[in-house]
Order: C-alpha cells, then structure tokens, then sequence
C-alpha cells in the first residue's frame, strides 16, 4: 500500500513541474504588461530583467508556504491518506483549469484556483468523513474548515479588485494632472522628485519588505525594525539625487528606469506571491509523507497535525521552480496571448477590439456617461476646461497599418501601473495574504486606463464588455475550482489508485488537445489568410492590392455555397453548422476592412480621392456578397436544425444545376483576379443573364410546383429564398465585376 502514495507523490511532482508552466503562462505576464505596451524598453531587456525578478524572488516565497498547509483546512481533522487524496485532486484540477483560461487567452487567478480548489476538496472529503461519523452533523463541518482563515483569505482577494481599480485610478488621474500627456518637458523638470516617490516606494515594499522571507532576515532584523520612517526618506533622497543624475548624464527620462526596476519589483513580489500556488501542494504533500513514512503507523490512521508546525523552505526545490519559471517565461507561446488581452483592452488608441458589447457593458458605459455629464455641468466651465486641457493627446501622424510601432500607452502610465501593483502586492506578501497577483495587475490597469480616458466613446463598451467579461471568469474561476476539486477528490476517494491513473490519463490528453489546438490558431494567424488592408492611395494600386481579397472572397463564396447545398440534400447540421462560421468570419474581416476606411481616406492625398472611391464601392459589394451568403448559410440551418422537411428531389436537383453553374462562375473569376488578367472581365458579365434566366426558370418550376404539389410552406419559404439570395449574390458579384472592368479600363 505504501507504494500507492510515493507514486502519488510522484504525480503531484509531475504535476508541480507542469502547474508551474500553465501558471506562468497566466501570471507572468502581468508584470511584462506595463512594460511591453509602453516600449519604454526593449523586449529582450524586459525579458532578461523580468527573469531575474522571478528567479530571485523564488527565494522569497518560502513564508507564503503555509497556506497549502494549514491556510485552508484544519490538518489534525485528516488523516494521511485523506491529504493525499485532497492534494492530488486540487493539483490536477489546478492544471487544467490554468491550461483552460490560457488557451482562451483570458487572464485568471493561480491563488484563487488553488485557494478554491484546496476549499471544494477539503470541504468534500470533511463531509465524507462527517457522513462516515455516527456523532458528527453538517453542523460539525466548521471543525474541518479553517474558516477564519479561509474567509479572510477570500475577503482580501475581493477588496483587492475593488482597491487596487481605485488606487490605480485616483494616483493616475492625480499623475496626468501634473504631468499631461505632453510629459517631455515636466519630467526633465520634477522627474527627479517623481523618480524618487516611485523608486523609493517600489524599493522599500518590494525589496525591504521581501527580506522577510529570506534566511539572513534575522541578520537585518535589528537594522531595519523600528526604522521605517528614517528608511523610506533615506532611500527617498537616494532615489531623487540618482534620478536627477541619470536625467543630467545620460540625457534619458528617469521613467525608463522606474519601468525597468518596477517590472523587476513587480516579477520579484509575483513569484514571492504566488510560487505556492503552484508548489506549496506538492511540498505539503512531501512532508506529510516523510512524517507518515517514519511513524511506521497506517495511512489511515496518521493523524496530520505535522502540517500545523511551520517547516523551513527547500532551497533546491525553490531553485528548480525559479527555473522552471524563467524557461516558461521565455517560451510559453501562450503567455503572450494573455498578455494581448490586457493590453488590447487598457491601450490609449483605436483599433480591433477582442470583446463584443453586451447589456451590461451598455448600462455601465450609458450610466457612467450621465454621471460625467452630471459633474462636468455642475464644476465651473473654466475648471473643466482645465481639466480636459490636462488628458489632451499629441497628435503623431503615423500611417494607419504602421500603428503596431506605436506603444499601447504611455511611459506614465506604464510607471503608475508597476508602481501601485508591486506596492499593493508588496503590501499583502509581507502580510502573508495570497493576494492575486492577477486581479491586482489587471484591476490598476483598468483604473489608470480610465482615468487616462482611453475608453473614449469609440471603444468604451467594448472595452467594459472585456473587463466584464474577465471578472466573470474570475467568479468562473471559483466556482468551477470548487466544484471540480471537490467532485474529483470524490472520485478519487471511490476509485483510489485506478481513479488517479484515469484522471492523470485524462488531464494529460486535455492538455495535449489545448496545445495543438491553441498553436493551430497561432499557425493560422501567421498564415494571415484572412483579408488585407489595401496599402496603395491609387486607383491602379488598389486594383492590383485588392486582387488578392477578391479572390479570397471568391474561393470562399464557393466553397461556402456548396458546402451548405450538400448540407441540405444530406440534412447534415455540422456541416451547415461550419459553413455558418465561415460565413461570420468573412464578414468579420470585411467589417475589419470597413472600419479602416476613416484612416484609409484620411491618409489620402489629393490627387487619390477617386481611389478612396473605388475602394468604398468595393467593400460595399463584398458586404453584399457576405450579407447574402449569411442568409442562405443560417436559413439552412435553421431549417434542418428544427428539424423541418427535408427538400425534395426535384428542388436538390434544380439547387445543384445553379451550384454547379455557379462553381463554374466562381472559378473563371478566382482565376482571372489569382493571374491578374483583368482585360477578361469583359467575358465574365456576359454570363450574367445566363444565370439569371437560371434562376428564374427555377423559380417559375417551384410556383407550378406549389399550385399543384407542393404541401410544406417551410419548404416552398426556404427554397425561394434561397433562389431570391442566390441571384442577389450574383447580383452584388457582378456589379463588383463592372466595377473593377470600369475602373480598370479607364487607367
């Protein structure tokens, strides 16, 4: 029996080196965020100094180890074999639940997955034992739980999202007063006394108070107790008279630095804050098996109140797990689509937004507008306008698809973000409170974007929708943590060593599909086979460069199209089901192309107008094409979907002539734009009427057809507009065609 539990505890290790991965994919990139958006610095440097931060501040971690021990539960309440069974089901539970929100792309908390995981599978095995106990009731469970604990762990992960918001926004908004958008001059001025706030505040919180956690504290103790006050202005002056010489000597902002050392603070406090998450089960499992191992007593009968007693760091464990840290930081594909959204979402300037709009984020944005009409009409005209004259922006006069080169944000921005997130962090490591790195880095982005006004009336319901959606996922986070640590400790509990070997089966297969799955997507965004933004300002230029996106178009009308015949002569709902995303996503890509056309015509010079033309004409009649295709793709679906009557042989038979008439189309089209041979235009309109006359033959067949025969209207409703938006599509096809012949000829 006693093998049973070291190949769990081999497991768990297993399992610690890969929640180590999938963590930092999600947690990491919280402190490369400010950093990143702002290009203050290069992103190899970010790199090299946001490893060094992890990797010292692995060091640090070892007082937060006591959470997965005695933080949650009550350990002489269980039995070794009891532990066991809780740590296995929350460390397998904690991977794929990490894994899950990384290949989404959505930031998490890795401390409220592990808090929530440890509570759902302590809770679960409590009442097991409960129901096992003749003496015991539901009543009797507070005895297993460490509520107090526990609810002040919960409690601070909460507050945190609301303080953090507010902190974040007050200090920016108070920051951009002074400092404007137009910073240049201002900090060549007060940057020395900025340097020195915001230096001696990331020093003092990240780097004296995270001594606590290292071996030689005891050493310092007596130096650093009681001093805090003469500490904070000492290194206060030191800061502001090394800002003020960096400033003098290498003629650079001191914000560069602030940037540098906060990303190295806020990497520092994050793996002092959360390595437990990812190895304090495991570490709490090996201890409990050396005590159990050396009692010589049965695994269910070891009592665990070795967990109660503080037990010291393991300096090598720590050392691999800060290496482990830095090698995902560095090639974790997938950390980097989590740091997109942060980024996406608090960036200054216009672009594609990830998150659609819902009535939340509508009521959110309507009420908060009413609120800042309210307060600007009740502040004097001359205070507002003062105001207002601090957040206006530069303008940089930049070509629209060269708009990747410019920062998401600010260095002032990017220096309050670090700032206020390592101090608060800071703040709660010190305390020994699991505060969530995660909901603290985000939050006081969301609050400095606020108050720095990105969320203009363009984007700010998309940008309200994202944050919605990503606390959402947080409450997600809980639930589903709870709920599956506790149902797997369950499972594991019935099924013992064939239960884990399943489960272990299971979690790897999930992870292996997550990972072909999210670099399939990355494959297909390098591919870039959607749409392209037109680059050229003529006419000539516009027809080679849309050349290319008309033959996309065209080769997916095909396909589409037939997809969703042979989908309805077969009454297959999957593949009518694809062709409907398909659909959509074209005419995402058009609406993408549309929404450019702002800075298409304002880049355009004078003698281009007629280019900016040519180009709006197009995009419309690809928007016809798509609307057209949607209707065909979603009625048909519909229709199968409901399950009505299948279409009759004679109505498959007349669709599949115009297909294949269409096909034919379709493909002389596909080769003149893929070859250029635009002079062959002229051949393809006089199909036109072909196929019209086509379609109307059809459709003058099914009104005989209804007189006399036909019985189901869904029928007879569904094959006419399929035929009235067939000859809509050709209609909006060839006017397109007319339109590129016309334009063609004339240059």
């Amino acid at each position: 029996m006693e093998n049973i539990y070291l190949l769990m505890l081999v497991a768990l290790a297993v399992l610690a080196v890969a929640d180590l991965v999938v963590g930092v994919s999600n947690d990491a990139v919280n402190f490369l965020n400010s950093a990143i958006g702002s290009k203050a610095i290069s992103f190899k440097s970010i790199m090299i100094i946001a490893s060094l931060g992890i990797f010292i501040g692995a060091v640090f971690s070892s007082g937060m180890m006591e959470v997965a021990r005695k933080g949650i539960f009550v350990p002489g309440q269980f039995y070794f074999e009891e532990i066991m069974i809780i740590f296995m089901a929350v460390m397998i539970t904690d991977i794929l639940l990490l894994d899950f929100f990384n290949t989404l792309g959505m930031p998490t908390s890795t401390t409220v997955s592990i808090v929530f995981e440890l509570l759902g599978a302590a809770v679960v095995m409590s009442l097991i034992k409960i129901g096992a106990s003749s003496t015991e009731t539901w009543a009797d469970l507070g005895s297993y739980i460490n509520t107090d604990k526990a609810t002040e762990i919960i409690t601070g992960i909460l507050l945190s999202v609301v303080i953090a918001f507010t902190v974040g926004a007050v200090v920016q908004w108070l920051s951009r007063m002074i400092f404007t958008f137009h910073y240049e001059n201002k900090i060549k001025n007060f940057g020395a006394i900025f340097g020195g706030i915001a230096l001696s505040a990331i020093g003092y919180f990240i780097f004296l108070k995270g001594l606590k956690g290292t071996p030689w504290y005891g050493d310092l103790q007596e130096l650093i107790e009681g001093q805090t006050t003469l500490l904070i202005l000492g290194s206060f002056v030191f800061w502001t008279v090394f800002s003020y010489l960096f400033m003098k000597i290498f003629k650079k902002s001191i914000l560069i630095v602030v940037i540098a050392i906060g990303t190295f603070g806020l990497a520092l406090a994050f793996s002092g804050n959360d390595l437990v998450n990812f190895i304090g089960v495991p570490m709490a499992a090996y201890h409990s098996y050396e005590a159990w191992a050396a009692s010589g007593e049965a695994a269910s009968s070891f009592s665990m109140n070795i967990l109660e007693s503080k037990v010291p760091a393991e300096p090598f464990l720590l050392f691999i797990a800060g290496g482990i840290m830095v090698l995902t930081l560095w090639f974790s594909k997938k950390a980097r689509t989590v740091a997109d959204t942060e980024i996406g979402l608090s960036r200054q300037g216009e672009g594609h937004e990830k998150f659609q709009p819902n009535m939340l984020s509508r009521i959110v944005v309507k009420g908060t507008t009413a609120v800042s009409q309210g307060i600007n009409m009740i502040l004097p005209k001359t205070t507002a306008d003062k105001i207002s004259s601090r957040f206006e922006k530069p303008v940089i006069n930049l070509h629209k698809h060269k708009t990747y080169e410019l920062p998401a944000f600010d260095m002032i921005r990017a220096s309050i973000n670090l700032m206020v997130a390592g101090v608060l962090i800071s703040i709660a490591t010190s305390m020994k409170l699991p505060l969530s790195t995660t909901y603290v880095t985000f939050m006081v982005a969301m609050g400095t974007s606020l108050a720095d006004r990105a969320w203009g009336r363009e984007s700010a319901v998309y940008r309200v929708a994202g944050v919605l959606n990503v606390i959402g996922g947080w409450f997600f986070t809980a639930f589903s943590a709870f709920v599956a640590a506790g149902t797997l400790a369950y499972i594991i509990y019935l099924g013992k060593g064939t239960a884990i070997a399943i489960l272990l089966l299971l979690a790897i297969g999930l992870l292996v599909r997550n990972y072909l799955s999210h670099k399939k997507k990355g494959v297909e965004k390098l591919n870039k086979t959607g749409l392209k933004k037109t680059e050229s300002r003529t006419v000539q230029g516009i027809i080679e460069e849309s050349a290319e996106n008309i033959s996309n178009v065209v080769t997916r009308t095909n396909k589409i199209y037939s997809d969703v015949l042979r989908g309805l002569a077969k009454q297959d709902t999957s593949k009518l089901k694809k062709s409907k995303k398909g659909v959509k996503k074209l005419n995402d890509e058009i609406d993408e192309l549309r929404d450019n056309i702002f800075y298409f015509i304002k880049e355009l010079d004078e003698t281009s107008v007629r280019g900016s033309n040519f180009y709006i004409i197009v995009l419309g009649y690809l928007q016809d094409m798509a609307q057209s295709l949607e209707y065909i793709s979603k009625t048909s679906y519909k229709h199968i979907n409901n399950n009505h009557k299948a279409l009759r042989f004679n109505q498959i038979r007349d669709l599949q002539e115009i297909d294949r008439s269409l096909e034919e189309l379709l493909l002389k089209i596909e080769t003149i734009f893929n070859n250029r041979e635009f002079e062959k235009i002229g051949a393809i309109l006089n199909e036109k009427e072909v196929l019209f006359n086509s379609v109307s033959e059809k459709i003058e067949k099914q009104i005989a057809r209804t007189r006399n025969e036909e019985s189901s209207p869904k029928n007879t409703t569904l094959y006419f507009g399929l035929l009235l938006e067939t000859k809509d599509l050709v209609t909006a096809m060839m006017n397109l065609m007319e339109e590129y012949y016309t334009s063609y000829k004339k240059e």
